[in-house]
């Protein structure tokens, strides 16, 4: 035993990591030895990643700050084959071994790069009176493997910048069905195995996503506003009765207990971190949709979508706020109480991704660079990928790390910070394929006191909504009224941002 690693474990640990090194290196295309020593020079740089440039002072980025820029602007990545690396390596499985995938999208703010093209408003969280702000920049849609238990680490095994004017749940169904494609081809999923379970938050229209990734192996599962209204299946029509038969039933307030009825399932559950959480479930309910927005070009009759409802109420909060209902919506009908249980601890497993988020951006720099190309921002988002990918399969090698003033963590429960801190230490254990730089000559650059006489163009950030109306108008959000009672989600390219 080394360090407190079995042999065995710690032969495999490194196996996988050569491997993925090496086939990471095969993915850059050109330019790919700046790429690959500026991914080692993001993980082996001491503290928080400030500034782009100040990675080429990193002793594992052996060339200049120019090949660094040179790289992420003239460089191209494989990013097909990139995806299907991240497939086929070892992914976390939720407690009943299925694979459970979070979806969100994160913004990569640009609020005065008027110079970048393909800006989008962003949904953002502040704090003070504006805490809801729509902000110009760049969306990604990322899409995560969960692990069971409290964790901060996840597996993030696609990211997709989203076009202004893009519907989300359109773009967000074709990386599901990509990626669900990949994991197959992989042999993470087979026939008989339990479905894997997608997990979005409030900002996407779930049972619209249930219904395009119906012909997959999964299911979806999403969180739903509280004001939502449901309906329950349609009464059966009696003989005598003319006229035309009804397609649903009474309807299911949120906000109305009167209107609840008797539930399938009910369960209480003592937490350490939220105290007694009660969970009830409603089987078969539906929302009632209409012929605008998402819907509006639908061919034939509008679709039931039905699915279990679950209502979650905790004890308390750890920030000790007043704890509201959490409104879920299952894709899944008739669900006894066990998988109740189940998936609204799945569900709160999502928050993980945002944990995943903020370590991109405070520790490892991901929205730092101030770059104008989108497809630079790309190429940089996928070497962060890649750079928390190596962070996860060292994770079994890693010792703690820790400042005097930090609590001594074990080694399965370092936090991915942690880990980042001794990758220099363990990336020695892969050799770099990338070659050793060549000299080289500066170029003269543009001589001193001479002006600029091709300035950048400047770019309007995108204003057009999913139904190609103009946004001229803020979200309820910064008006402060409630949006209308309705069955049906609101459908718009701004959706919550983490």
């Amino acid at each position: 035993m080394v360090g407190g690693v079995e042999p065995d474990v710690r032969r495999e640990a490194i196996g996988v990591l050569a491997g993925f090194r090496g086939e990471f290196y095969a993915c850059l295309a050109a330019r790919g030895d700046a790429l690959f020593e500026l991914t080692d020079a993001l993980l082996c740089t001491d503290g928080p990643v400030k500034t782009l440039v100040g990675l080429a002072l990193a002793p594992e980025h052996r060339r200049g700050h120019g090949a660094l820029y040179a790289g992420l602007n003239q460089g191209r990545l494989d990013v097909g084959r990139l995806r299907r690396a991240l497939a086929g390596l070892p992914l976390p499985r939720a407690a009943d071994g299925r694979l459970v995938l979070a979806v969100d999208v994160s913004p990569w703010l640009r609020p005065d790069a008027a110079t970048s093209p393909d800006r989008s408003f962003c949904h953002t969280y502040g704090r003070g009176e504006q805490k809801h702000q729509m902000i110009p920049g760049w969306p990604y849609s990322v899409i995560a493997a969960l692990e069971s238990g409290r964790t901060s680490w996840t597996a993030v095994l696609d990211a997709q910048r989203l076009d202004p004017g893009a519907d989300v749940a359109a773009v967000t169904t074709v990386q599901v069905r990509d990626l669900v494609s990949r994991l197959i081809e992989a042999g993470q999923w087979h026939d008989g195995d339990p479905l894997i379970w997608i997990v979005v938050d409030a900002g996407y229209d779930v049972p619209r996503l249930a219904h395009l990734l119906r012909d997959l192996p999964v299911e979806v599962l999403g969180r739903l506003r509280s004001d939502r209204v449901m309906r329950r299946p349609a009464p059966p029509r009696w003989h005598g009765i003319n006229g035309r038969p009804p397609k649903h039933g009474g309807e299911f307030v949120f906000k109305d207990p009167a209107t609840w009825g008797g539930t399938i399932a009910t369960t209480t559950t003592a937490t350490t971190r939220y105290g007694t959480a009660v969970a009830k479930a409603w089987d078969k309910l539906h929302p009632r949709l209409t012929r605008r927005a998402a819907w509006e070009d639908y061919e034939g009759d509008l679709p039931i979508i039905a699915g279990t409802v679950i209502r979650l109420q905790v004890e308390h909060l750890p920030s000790g706020g007043d704890p509201k209902p959490l409104w879920l919506w299952w894709s899944r009908t008739g669900a006894t109480a066990a998988d109740v249980d189940l998936v609204w601890q799945a569900f709160l497993r999502r928050f993980d991704i945002e944990h995943n988020f903020r370590f991109w951006k405070q520790t490892l720099g991901w929205t730092a660079p101030k770059l104008r190309d989108p497809e630079a921002a790309d190429r940089w988002t996928w070497l962060v990928i890649a750079a928390q990918t190596q962070l996860r399969l060292v994770r079994p090698l890693a010792a703690d790390l820790r400042r005097p003033w930090e609590r001594p963590l074990p080694s399965n429960r370092l936090t991915p910070a942690r880990v980042r801190r001794g990758f220099r230490n363990l990336c020695t254990l892969s050799p770099t394929p990338a070659r050793v730089q060549k000299p080289t000559t500066p170029g003269p650059g543009r001589p001193i006191g001479s002006k600029n006489r091709a300035p950048a163009p400047r770019h309007e950030v995108g204003r057009v909504l999913v139904g190609g109306e103009p946004h001229t108008r803020p979200t309820h959000h910064q008006t402060g009224t409630k949006p209308r009672r309705t069955g049906q989600a609101a459908t718009s390219t701004s959706v919550a941002c983490g």
